[in-house]
């Protein structure tokens, strides 16, 4: 009891904020041993400093003050550390210093003050220790203190609110429910602690107490992290750009699982979407409006109790048959879950009580009473508990038989379980009290859900999207933003979707590239709908772009598309038939998020790191790496002002009208318009509008191409796959290379397809859309001249005509398009000017 008192006081009511100059002497480091790959520094106070060299740019540090290295849990996000053979490391032994050299990085540990310090191999300063105070402690609580350079920016840390630049500020990991937050409210729903530095090198923090981390907050010349318990293990990461550094912490931490294809259409949702018949009637709205959508959910009132998995009586008359009438009009249905069991839900609350599956409350040895929001006190279930997933998968799986296609797992931090809730820290987990393991507690719920869903379905790609976790959780789940918006006034939530652009790109970094924002906002009432038209439209304006795309408010607030008016439905209509057009570009950035772990949404600093207005801009992002999206995020805002990086950017409305890079523009954006933009040099496929992800296997492939200048190239690799099932995973999949070279006469294309195991159509067209600035003077395909005709011919013959060879000129929109039936051959495209 003392030791929890001893919690409560500390995490709560005197936070570890230690002052360097006073409370730190400067050790000594006095000898070091070595063991394989890992050197451990001996400290002259009996601190010692492990470095694990992991690879050539990566080391793992461990400092521990009473030189044991033990951890309670082994890691929870890190799951591997063997990213390369690093070979024989040698330890020089200097007058003043140990030095070590990897292929990448010099690392040296000054003796008196002990000091650790990494450089590149050019010997450019990287990384280093504050003076002689680099790593201090306190009781349990450890501190790290590092230099900060004037010019030093920091980046990451996942899903948080405020700048990009996380300079001059202070940031907490304690997954929080935080409703309406505010534009700078911390901390939030998840806790990734893991960040990049200007200076090409990343840190992740591999502890899941409330670490906590100050960006410059208590002196110019040093930032520090600290926890106030547990093994204080940090992973230094070196890396050419922010690409290769994030990519190097996935490697760590687990690959990103790929969604299934028709997650990347759009989801609509609703706090009381939790009956049958609503459901059928809002899918036949959609058809009936012709308004693309793939997926409806069911809000935590389609259970009978929490959390039973039972379709709740009255309000499902006939599920299984719900789910296949909705199924065949191409809707997939998720299903909300929570953590818990409702003490109403007797039944199941005895069982898993007598199975010792709930969280201990310390001080009675009894399950914890939680109180929940809604099904009244509640059992928490401990998923660290042996035996717990495979009880639970046995439930979810009920309504997954039933045709239910995934869950969304809600309210995990678990709910209430905020810093001002510090009664919370009483509950006991099998494998440690709460103050450790809140931050994991969601995503050892996820992963439970998304190894039993593969137990229970094989061979089925699982969607799953959550609110709350921890580092690695994008080997189980996707994320979403939780509930932002405006909860005092819905009309005032400009700032909150203005922040969320902010808030997707810091989720991006933090290893979570499928995620979405809830479109509308997820707070306030809704009571004027046309006045609440315009933050509606901007709103999923800017949601489309989002990786997954989810319309969704509280409570029975509907913002279904068609209630804010004629004008929004319209406009949202085409944001959201733009969003299905750009489907096969987007599955392609889909597959290198799975293989690298790099966001689809990134941050204008990412792409162009040396461009230092780029570096600024947090309400633009690019798409991939082609396409830059400029979302109007302010009310009654026509025209946008915004910044195009180094290059032309040509307006991918018109596809013609081409801007200058390295400059700030205006750009004309009334309600319809999306200011978008792809760079000179780039090839975009598209495919046409359909009700819901490939609702027809055979529709033919448009394929922009934005020629590069002269002698240079612009290609593009599309990748296609069965898109349901876990093929990927044996890359068994097609890829078709476009690439058009720029001669001084023309324009020479190559199409080289590579199918392994899977083929989308044998019967389908490529049409090489060409935006030029002159109509060619004829057009060869595999040497042989291709027949002219109007591109009225060209549309029509789009879906249906797989075998003849065509192309076609508009004057107006400087278009020439090209017919191809696609035969999976290399084929070559001469386009010859006049």
């Amino acid at each position: 009891m003392k030791y929890l008192q001893f919690i409560l006081f500390l995490i709560f009511c005197t936070p570890f904020v230690l002052s360097a100059q006073q409370n730190a002497k400067a050790k000594e480091c006095i000898s070091y041993t070595k063991e394989g790959n890992r050197i451990v520094f001996n400290a002259d106070d009996g601190s010692k400093l492990s470095l694990d060299i992991l690879s050539g740019s990566v080391v793992k540090v461990w400092f521990d003050p009473v030189g044991t290295f033990v951890r309670a849990n082994q890691s929870f996000a890190v799951v591997n550390e063997n990213a390369e053979d690093t070979g024989n490391i040698n330890v020089n032994d200097e007058p003043s210093s140990y030095e070590i050299y990897t292929s990448r990085l010099r690392i040296r540990m000054n003796k008196n003050p002990m000091q650790l310090q990494i450089f590149d191999k050019w010997q450019k300063l990287l990384f280093s220790d504050f003076k002689g105070i680099g790593h201090i402690s306190d009781s349990t609580a450890k501190k790290a203190y590092k230099v900060l350079r004037n010019d030093e920016q920091f980046f990451g840390l996942g899903e948080k609110s405020g700048p990009l630049n996380r300079r001059g500020r202070a940031y907490k990991m304690w997954n929080s429910d935080r409703p309406c937050y505010s534009t700078t409210e911390d901390p939030l729903y998840k806790s990734i602690p893991f960040f990049m530095s200007s200076y090409q090198y990343g840190i992740f923090l591999d502890n899941t107490y409330k670490t906590e981390f100050k960006f410059g907050t208590e002196s110019d010349e040093y930032y520090s992290f600290e926890a106030p318990d547990g093994a204080f293990i940090y992973y230094f990461i070196f890396g050419k750009d922010y690409k290769d550094i994030l990519s190097q912490y996935i490697a760590l931490t687990g690959q990103p699982i790929l969604p299934p294809k028709w997650a990347f259409g759009f989801s609509q949702s609703r706090g009381l979407y939790t009956k049958e018949a609503q459901a059928l009637e809002t899918a036949a709205e959609f058809r009936k409006r012709q308004i693309p959508c793939d997926i409806i959910y069911q809000d935590i009132g389609w259970t009978q109790h929490l959390q039973d998995f039972e379709w709740r009586e009255g309000n499902y008359v006939n599920p299984r048959q719900m789910l296949s009438t909705l199924g065949q009009q191409g809707f997939k249905v998720i299903l909300s879950q929570d953590p818990v069991i409702s003490q109403a839900n007797r039944k199941q609350w005895e069982e898993a009580n007598r199975l010792g599956f709930f969280v201990k409350d310390v001080r009675t040895g009894k399950a914890y009473d939680m109180p929940w929001p809604w099904g009244g006190n509640c059992g928490v279930v401990d998923f660290s508990v042996p035996g717990v997933a495979d009880w639970w998968g046995e439930y979810q799986q009920k309504p997954l038989d039933d045709g239910a296609r995934g869950f969304w797992t809600d309210m995990g931090e678990p709910a209430w379980s905020n810093e001002e809730e510090p009664d919370r820290l009483y509950m006991q987990h099998h494998i440690g009290m709460h103050d450790e393991i809140h931050n994991v507690y969601g995503l050892t719920w996820d992963q439970a859900v998304k190894e039993q869903f593969e137990k229970r379905n094989p061979d089925k790609r699982l969607y799953q999207m959550t609110r709350s976790a921890y580092a690695g959780l994008q080997r189980y789940t996707f994320g979403w933003s939780g509930d932002s918006g405006n909860g005092n006034d819905v009309l005032e939530g400009w700032g909150q979707l203005q922040n969320q652009v902010a808030v997707g790109i810091s989720a991006g970094l933090g290893g979570i590239p499928f995620w979405t924002t809830d479109i509308s906002g997820y707070c306030g009432d809704i009571t004027d709908y046309p006045a609440m038209a315009e933050l509606y439209t901007r709103w999923m304006q800017f949601g489309i772009f989002n990786p997954l795309s989810r319309a969704h408010h509280e409570g029975d607030n509907a913002v279904e598309p068609w209630k804010f008016g004629e004008t929004a439905e319209k406009n949202s209509k085409a944001a959201i038939e733009l969003k299905y057009q750009l489907f096969p570009y987007l599955y392609t950035y889909a597959r290198k998020a799975h293989d690298t772990g790099l966001p689809i949404m990134r941050g204008l600093f990412m792409e162009y790191p040396h461009d230092e207005e780029a570096v600024k801009i947090e309400d633009q992002f690019i798409f991939g790496e082609e396409l830059l999206v400029a979302p109007v995020l302010k009310k009654g805002e026509r025209v946008k002002r915004l910044y195009l990086p180094e290059g032309e950017w040509i307006d991918f409305n018109d596809k013609k009208t081409v801007y200058p890079g390295g400059q700030q523009i205006t750009y004309r954006a009334p309600l319809n318009v999306i200011p978008l933009f792809v760079k000179k040099g780039s090839i975009i496929p598209m495919m046409p509008v359909m009700q819901y992800i490939h609702e027809k296997k055979d529709y033919p492939l448009f394929v922009h191409i934005f020629p590069n200048y002269e002698d240079e190239t612009a290609e593009f690799e599309l990748y296609e796959d069965d898109g349901e099932n876990l093929d990927y995973l044996k890359d068994i999949a097609s890829r078709t290379r476009f690439t058009c070279t720029t001669l001084s006469n023309g324009y020479r294309t190559e199409i080289e397809p590579s199918d392994k195991g899977f083929t989308q159509s044998d019967k389908r067209n490529i049409i090489l859309a060409y935006h030029l600035e002159e109509m060619p003077a004829s057009v060869t395909v595999n040497g042989k001249t291709a027949k002219k005709t109007d591109e009225a011919s060209i549309a029509r013959k789009a879906g249906t005509d797989v075998s003849s060879v065509e192309w076609s000129w508009n004057d107006q929109s400087k278009e020439c398009r090209v017919k191809i039936p696609d035969q999976r051959k290399q084929t070559t495209i001469l386009l010859v000017n006049k």
